[in-house]
């Protein structure tokens, strides 16, 4: 069995003990020694990490009450060493878990839900409940939560009896196997718990509550607690500094300016819409009557604009209509577009329709003549190809006309 130093001071950064095994790994060595600091992976929350000897330590794990350190070199059996903590990592899971412990408390004693899932990672704490909560339920569990904060209470570790456990009202009464280590925030949360915890809960800091979602009949909840909010915080709040610039818009209105962009460009894409429509009128206008085969070629066109242009010229009487859209690649951000190279065979979406004549025939021969993918009714195919203009229209003109001749 492992000592575990961390129970009797979780502040403590710098320890000495004995190796007593080292064991070579696939990855790299397994250390054991006589006591340790380093907090072994485990309820909810990853391990600690830090140095060893000189080593670094990159993973810790507990087997049967013995803890081993997973280290980049081997350590000296049988030598004294000095353990040293990764203090920031340490120190910022213990906020987020303490922090953890008041808001699960708070949502037990008010809902009377318990805390079915919880992790500390990496990045964010998520907390998940059996019941449902509102963002204004959540938002007043975590005023009281901060509340909690600012009383700066002791946080207390006891490990009671048998008998007295059997008589104490306390969270997560899981099967344990040897003795339950119980933490109490007074006021607020009574819990079994096997991490360690700030001594005060003032060292939490703020207790930030940034999301919640419906999770598994229940819902979700997103932690950040001390540094971890400070630098969300920190970030959001210059994201707002620029959004506030860009839209010249006071820091506290940008949520307004934004929704007036929105509509702006709403109205602009619903004007530009319009444009497009009065155009595709003219360029219909522009088709010889008495043309029964209608084959176009356009580019810059919306999804819907192919279809659009197809059943316009049917309506004008034409028997057949097929409508080719350049296609574009997008350049890696997205942003901008550029135009296939001359050299590359172009791409076309297309649609093909008629009031008389099946599609359907057509639209398998063209897909085979030119790489294509698509189909439909008898009335109206559409789909994807590569092919040259010229053929692309000489092979419209001379299927259509068979057609129609059938």
């Amino acid at each position: 069995m492992t000592e575990k130093l961390f129970y009797e001071d979780s502040h403590m950064k710098v320890f000495t003990a004995n190796v007593l095994e080292c064991k070579e790994e696939k990855d790299g060595y397994r250390v054991r020694l006589d006591r340790s600091a380093f907090f072994p992976e485990g309820g909810g929350q990853y391990a600690d990490t830090g140095m060893l000897a000189g080593r670094y330590v990159l993973d810790v794990q507990e087997k049967d009450g013995v803890i081993w350190h997973y280290t980049d070199g081997p350590v000296e059996t049988g030598t004294e060493v000095t353990g040293e903590i990764n203090w920031q990592e340490r120190f910022m899971k213990m906020q987020q878990h303490t922090g953890e412990h008041i808001v699960s408390g708070l949502v037990h004693a008010r809902f009377g839900y318990k805390n079915v899932g919880f992790h500390l990672g990496s990045e964010d704490c998520t907390m998940d409940f059996d019941g449902r909560i509102t963002r204004d339920e959540l938002r007043q569990i975590e005023w009281k939560a901060n509340e909690a904060v600012v009383e700066n209470l002791d946080v207390q570790v006891a490990y009671p009896s048998k008998a007295e456990l059997e008589r104490l009202d306390y969270r997560s009464k899981i099967e344990i196997e040897g003795q339950v280590r119980i933490v109490t925030i007074p006021g607020y949360d009574v819990c079994a718990c096997c991490a360690p915890h700030v001594e005060k809960t003032g060292e939490i800091g703020l207790i930030k509550l940034t999301n919640i979602q419906s999770y598994k009949g229940g819902v979700r909840v997103t932690m950040l607690c001390g540094f971890r909010a400070l630098k969300d915080y920190g970030r959001k709040l210059s994201a707002v500094k620029r959004i506030s610039a860009s839209l010249c818009a006071r820091e506290n209105e940008t949520a307004e300016a934004v929704e007036h962009l929105k509509e702006e460009c709403a109205g602009l894409k619903l004007e530009l819409a319009g444009q497009k429509r009065a155009l595709l009128e003219y360029k219909i206008k522009e088709v010889n009557p008495e043309e029964s085969i209608v084959c176009l070629f356009e580019d810059n066109m919306d999804a819907d604009g192919p279809r659009f242009l197809m059943n316009r010229l049917l309506d004008a009487g034409h028997t057949m209509c097929a409508v080719f859209s350049r296609q574009t690649e997008s350049n890696a951000n997205g942003r901008s577009e550029k135009r296939l190279t001359e050299k590359t065979v172009p791409a076309y979406r297309y649609v093909i329709g008629s009031r008389t004549l099946d599609m359907r025939e057509l639209v398998e021969e063209l897909n085979r003549e030119f790489s294509g993918r698509g189909g439909g009714k008898p009335e109206m195919v559409q789909g994807s190809l590569q092919g040259d203009e010229e053929n692309l229209r000489e092979w419209i003109q001379k299927k259509g006309r068979a057609l129609e001749n059938e």
